[in-house]
């Protein structure tokens, strides 16, 4: 997993187990996306200090810089065949880069203000850009050339997603709209209206036959992608929806406020399946993850923390459980087992098994200066209780789960913040 932060840095996590991997650094200033490549060997991330920077994922080693952007880059995308990249920038232009040799490509330089979203077509032909000046382009991806405008907004866009056919593109706006365009001509379709404020994210189901928004107005919507028609309205949270992403099977949906919850959705009705509210912050991200193990969504929050939840459906109950935190000098408390305990001193760690951890800790991953050792211990049928001495005190039972919270707690440490 790759985050990106306030910190100046991107970070490289381990997925199964979030144990800390390299740190990605520019040289000034704040990384502010960072993406894999298609074949998961190489990442890119841009940053204020006006360029783009390719990584090798399994050792962090940097790569080629690519520079030419007159300021801070905003997002960078990859090619569906990984063979190019793309930059966005508020220097209002947009800058095409070989992605095996950082060699420059065309500059498309039609935009009147900053460059803010930007996606590949899934036959990688055509590049959709949205911006503050209100429209969305398209563009030729190997020549640059342009191509229709989208005009239509009236405030700015805010995120431009290509159906998974390729042959619609949806906008949204802070407008309080999602438009919905042909892709090849540009011609307008459907305008969805409800949203009473911003709109600040939209997705695609995977089928492509719905798309689903969230919105300042604390809701989440959904719209056939075809006819614009009005779906569901999922109200529950009393803050900013900030993002929305849907499940693997396209079933469920989480989304992301800044009341610091995910909630967890049906799209076949307007239940709430979940709601998670052990963040300290507002959630900044979500994606979701299918594996053979589960099914599983990944947050990043204010909080400074990236945390994995598996979904589990237990006689008809949906439950989320936190696999691990990212949370400095934390532990992750899950039901009935204490896991992804980073940084845990020695002392904490014969405390903890002293009050009911009885599993000794798996071996410690290798590490580096700026990435400490993670050290990780099981708790089961145990009462271990834990105490946060650091701040207001948060406490949980580990014994036949009966004292556990429904959804994961996060507590600090016991009683040092050593390693």
């Amino acid at each position: 997993i790759a985050s990106v932060g306030y910190d100046l840095t991107a970070r490289l996590w381990d997925a199964p187990t979030g144990a800390p991997g390299p740190i990605l650094r520019h040289n000034r200033g704040r990384v502010r996306t960072v993406v894999y490549s298609p074949s998961g060997q190489q990442i890119a991330s841009g940053g204020n200090d006006k360029t783009v920077r390719l990584w090798d994922v399994q050792t962090g080693a940097p790569g080629q810089i690519l520079s030419g952007h007159a300021h801070q880059v905003t997002i960078v995308v990859y090619s569906p065949s990984g063979h190019q990249i793309a930059s966005g920038s508020y220097d209002n232009t947009i800058r095409l880069w070989d992605a095996q040799t950082g060699a420059p490509g065309p500059i498309l330089s039609d935009h009147n203000s900053s460059v803010t979203s930007l996606v590949y077509s899934p036959s990688g032909q055509q590049i959709a850009s949205g911006s503050w000046d209100n429209t969305v382009r398209l563009w030729d991806a190997q020549t640059g050339a342009p191509g229709p405008v989208l005009d239509g907004h009236t405030d700015k866009v805010t995120n431009v997603m290509y159906s998974p056919s390729g042959w619609q593109i949806a906008s949204c706006s802070e407008d309080r709209t999602v438009r919905l365009w042909d892709a090849q001509t540009g011609a307008p379709g459907p305008i969805l209206s409800g949203h009473s404020s911003s709109v600040t994210s939209l997705v695609y189901s995977s089928s492509g036959r719905q798309i689903a928004s969230c919105s300042r107005d604390r809701t989440v919507r959904l719209w056939d992608a075809q006819t614009g028609a009005r779906g569901l309205i999922l109200n529950g949270h009393t803050g900013v929806v900030s993002n929305v992403a849907y499940s693997p099977c396209s079933q469920q949906i989480a989304s992301g406020s800044e009341d610091k919850t995910v909630r967890l959705w049906n799209v076949n009705s307007e239940q709430c399946l979940a709601v998670v509210s052990d963040f300290h912050g507002s959630i900044t991200s979500i994606t979701w993850n299918l594996t053979p193990n589960g099914t599983y969504f990944v947050t990043g929050c204010a909080d400074k923390s990236l945390r994995m939840w598996q979904v589990v459906v237990e006689e008809g109950r949906y439950y989320v459980r936190l696999e691990w935190s990212t949370m400095h000098h934390g532990l992750a408390v899950s039901n009935t087992s204490l896991r992804g305990v980073h940084d845990l001193s020695k002392i904490n760690m014969r405390l903890l098994k002293q009050r009911g951890a009885v599993n000794e800790p798996i071996p410690h991953f290798s590490s580096s200066e700026e990435a400490p050792v993670s050290g990780y211990l099981e708790a089961t049928d145990s009462d271990a209780q834990t105490t946060d001495n650091y701040a207001e005190t948060t406490e949980a039972s580990l014994a036949d789960g009966s004292n556990v919270a429904k959804y994961a707690h996060l507590v600090h440490p016991l009683l040092d913040p050593g390693p």
